[in-house]
């Protein structure tokens, strides 16, 4: 045998060694980067009736990555956005716009907002004089209402506002607020 055969023999004995290595170390790889990537899995969501609207998808690409200190997480419906590990706040684009109620309505940073807190300790958000409506879910509990509507004012923000919730006593002189579509007599 020449020297070039076994050294030849020799690379050829040592390949599936260096094969065997090369997937182990591939397969290493691949399990760190699935360890950093966290446990958490996409929140799953229903999404909206009007969730194909045009005006959802500008609202979701303006979605900022963290809201209340919660990270974004990754979501598994159209038009939704979700934050916290567990989820403690749910985003859904393409609600129905709610008309005149007696609930509660704040405004945030420009944004109208119709709060539902009967089911304390999760706050129900959904925008007044937009269309389509945006709904946001959240726990009072994890989370401050405040400074999650004002996290998310820019994006909602990118649906034209088409009325405004106006105080019951601006028209009544009661005290409690109540929603009036601009377009209302």
């Amino acid at each position: 045998m020449s020297l070039p055969e076994s050294l030849s023999a020799r690379l050829r004995a040592r390949r599936p060694a260096r094969s065997a290595r090369g997937f182990a170390l591939i397969t290493a790889g691949l399990v760190a980067a699935i360890a950093l990537s966290g446990c958490s899995g996409a929140v799953a969501l229903d999404p909206a009736a009007d969730a194909t609207n045009p005006s959802c998808a500008d609202v979701i690409v303006r979605l900022p990555d963290t809201v209340g200190d919660q990270p974004k997480r990754e979501t598994d419906a159209q038009a939704t956005g979700a934050w916290g590990d567990p989820a403690s706040i749910l985003l859904h684009c393409g609600v129905a716009s709610p008309g005149p109620t007696t609930l509660p309505c704040d405004n945030v940073n420009g944004i109208d907002w119709i709060r539902d807190d009967s089911d304390a300790p999760l706050y129900r958000f959904t925008t007044f004089g937009r269309t389509p409506a945006v709904e946001v879910v959240l726990d009072s509990g994890a989370v401050s209402s405040s400074s999650t509507l004002v996290d998310l004012a820019t994006a909602v923000g990118s649906i034209p506002q088409t009325g405004q919730c106006l105080n019951v006593d601006d028209t009544t002189g009661t005290a409690t607020p109540v929603p009036i579509p601009s377009d209302a007599p």
